[in-house]
């Protein structure tokens, strides 16, 4: 039976979510791609990237040093599968406030986004990585961490360089998972598919060789944070654009006066008496 304390920091720590959900004042999202090129660019695995306008955006900007606050996965017509009303979701990510849920694409279609797409996973290791997301849809994360939710209070806390992205590592409450990548991080490490692992090299002898390998060593899924998707060398990026058969040939300049006002008015150096 929870105590009076234990409700006492469940509305606080759904107060403090709230507001840390609440969007950025003066910020305005602005897609650079166009929605429907998107939507069809997506394949179920995929990790939809956002820069997001939240208060709490903000603050893993800054500590991660990376435009992404937010990642999501696609899921296609999964959900269909198991509800025919589900067709508008196919989306699952986690949200501070809601935990694991399913939602539109079109909740991003005027955000700036990023695919990143696991290469080389056959189609039942791709099932297996949706499937996971899709099984932890109503997880709910305990906010009575306060310490952790307070962290994200200060957009821009006056923390080295060196020590901004162990500042989320640091705790590591249901807070920070909620907020960073640690279920989608989950569900790659479930098929054992690399995202940032660390790396030891190890010295064998091969008769009168020596031989260097490398041994992957699975990092913890809380201390992932939406960027380690589009630094990682095993994501390929997916320009939507260019998917759907760019070809800058096929451009058309405007070549207005304009153009001929800029060039004849620019200044003419000034001359000597």
């Amino acid at each position: 039976m929870e105590s009076r304390f234990d409700r006492l920091l469940d509305w606080l720590g759904s107060r403090m979510a709230v507001r840390l959900a609440t969007p950025t004042y003066g910020y305005e999202p602005c897609s650079t791609s166009d929605f429907e090129a998107l939507r069809k660019a997506l394949e179920p695995g995929d990790v939809l990237l956002v820069e997001g306008n939240q208060r709490i955006s903000g603050a893993i900007k800054y500590l991660t040093q990376s435009t992404w606050s937010h990642a999501a996965m696609f899921v296609g017509d999964r959900l269909r599968d198991d509800d025919p009303e589900a067709d508008a979701f196919s989306l699952v990510e986690v949200n501070l406030r809601e935990g694991c849920v399913a939602v539109p694409l079109d909740k991003y279609a005027s955000f700036n986004t990023r695919i990143c797409r696991p290469v080389g996973l056959n189609g039942e290791e791709r099932r297996k990585i949706v499937d996971f997301m899709i099984d932890n849809i109503g997880l709910k994360y305990d906010l009575r961490n306060i310490l952790d939710l307070l962290r994200y209070y200060v957009p821009q806390p006056p923390v080295p360089v060196r020590w901004r992205r162990r500042m989320i590592a640091l705790g590591s409450g249901a807070p920070t998972r909620a907020i960073c990548s640690s279920l989608i991080a989950q569900a790659f490490q479930s098929v054992r598919y690399p995202i940032l692992p660390d790396v030891t090299m190890i010295r064998e002898r091969n008769g009168s060789q020596y031989a260097c390998r490398e041994v992957l060593h699975i990092r913890h899924h809380s201390l992932f944070a939406p960027r380690d998707f589009d630094l990682s060398p095993y994501f390929e990026i997916v320009k939507p654009t260019i998917a759907a058969g760019f070809d800058f040939r096929s451009l058309e300049w405007h070549e207005g006066e304009q153009d001929d006002a800029t060039l004849t008015t620019r200044p003419e150096p000034a001359r000597l008496s």
